[in-house]
Order: C-alpha cells, then structure tokens, then sequence
C-alpha cells in the first residue's frame, strides 16, 4: 500500500511538472496567447536565426532567474521584491550580454539594443512575480524553461516567416557561430523577396497573421470542446429521462 501511494504521488508530481512546462509553449504562449514580449517579437524577428538568437538569450536569463527568485523569495521582503527581481534579471542580462559579444559578434550586433532590454522584458518580470516567487527550485526553472522556449518557437515562427518572405530563403550560420553556412530552404522565386517583410510594416502584418491563426485554432477547440460538453448533457439527460421512464412503468407494474 506504502508503495502504491508513493508511486502514485510521484506520477501526480510527473504530471504536474509536464502541465507547467507545456503550459508555457502552447497553452499560455506568451506571444500569441497573453502578448507578452512584443516589442522583441517586432524589432529582432528579421530572420530564424535572430529570432533563435533572442529566443537562446532570454531561456538562459529566464530560467536562471527563476531559479534565484525562488531560492530567496522567502528571505526578501515584500517592500523591496520588484527592486530584487530587476537585479537578479540585470545581473544575467550583463552575463549573457558579455558571452554573446565574446562568442556570437554578429548575433550581438544584430540584436544591439534588443540584449540590455531583456532587462524590462515583462515576461521575465512576470513570471518571476507570479511564478518564481510561489513556487519551488525545481518548479520554477521547469517554468522558466517552458516559458522561454515557447517565445522562442514563436520568434523562430515569426522570424522565418518574414525572412522567407523576403528573400525567397531561410539562412543559417549568419549570426549564430556555426562552423558552416548554408539555407534551409531556397525558392529562389521572386515571388517571394518582398523586402516589405523586413520592415516594421512586415513584422506587424506577420505578427498579425500567427495571432490570427492561433486565435482560430483556440476558437476551434473551444467549440469542439462545447459541442462534446453538450454532447455529454444531453447524453445524461436522455438516460435519466429513461431511468424515469422505467421507475414509472415499474411503479404503474406493481400498482397494478
């Protein structure tokens, strides 16, 4: 019994710790479902590889901010938490600012301005806050990875869209160190070198499409989930109309 009772809550932990990090990636991406971040999403998606780039940057600061935010939420008081959350943030802000000049030159210069403003980025801010600060170690840096990777997924989405868009190709070995360059694809129609898609103007329209399409799929699944939902009602509806058929049929039997 001892033993069953152990499995069993170590596979309701399992459980738990997989619904916080799917959460993060699908069900509260931060992008396209609560619209956090969008101001990287706009500036530093010109490409998969920036967008992959960013997205590196901020599981890194992300992850390990949770990690101290909730090694220490206990011992900060509730006056000064904000203040404490930017510094821990700031402090691997500057780290992975200082490894990405030393390491990734190009991907540093691309991103500029974008690598200090992680600093400010709500996600970060939010889910320390909101997370990291209720939770245990282990919990919050499954959250932090969770949450960081579906950002990056959904840079990744947004940048390729605008890159292939634009140039007909999706590059690699650009900005990211890598021992080689190459495409992942290329179409090499000029159908699709739009330079528009570099732009702001392309990063709203594409931002704009992938939350239209997301929206349509949570839409989707919503309906489909009240249709089974109404589907079950009348389901129960209709067997307890004949269990009540049946007691009144066997209440007239004995009557009679």
């Amino acid at each position: 019994m001892a033993q069953q009772a152990s499995a069993k809550k170590k596979r309701k932990k399992d459980l738990q710790a997989l619904a916080v990090f799917t959460r993060g990636i699908i069900k509260e991406n931060s992008l396209f479902v609560l619209l956090l971040g969008m101001c990287p999403a706009l500036a530093v998606t010109s490409s998969l590889e920036t967008g992959l780039g960013m997205g590196l940057l901020v599981i890194f600061v992300l992850t390990l901010s949770n990690i101290v935010v909730s090694l220490i939420r206990k011992v900060i008081p509730d006056e000064i938490r904000i203040p404490a959350y930017i510094v821990v943030i700031a402090t691997f802000v500057t780290i992975v600012g200082l490894l990405t000049e030393a390491f990734a030159p190009a991907l540093h210069e691309s991103l500029g301005i974008f690598i200090p403003l992680i600093v400010v980025n709500c996600l970060i801010m939010e889910r320390a806050n909101n997370f990291a600060s209720k939770n245990n170690v282990l919990m919050s840096a499954i959250d932090g990875i969770g949450v960081a990777l579906g950002f990056m997924l959904a840079l990744m989405l947004i940048g390729g869209t605008r890159e292939f868009l634009a140039t007909g190709a999706i590059a690699y070995g650009i900005y990211l160190p890598l021992p080689f360059e190459g495409s992942i694809i290329n179409a090499g129609l000029t159908l699709f070198q739009m330079e528009v898609f570099i732009g702001p103007a392309g990063g709203f329209i594409v931002i704009g499409f992938w939350l239209a399409v997301f929206k349509a799929i949570e839409l989707y699944n919503k309906r489909k989930k009240k249709e089974a939902r109404d589907r079950w009602i009348e389901k129960k509806k209709k067997e307890a109309a004949e269990r009540k058929r049946r007691k009144a049929m066997e209440s007239a039997g004995g009557s009679a």
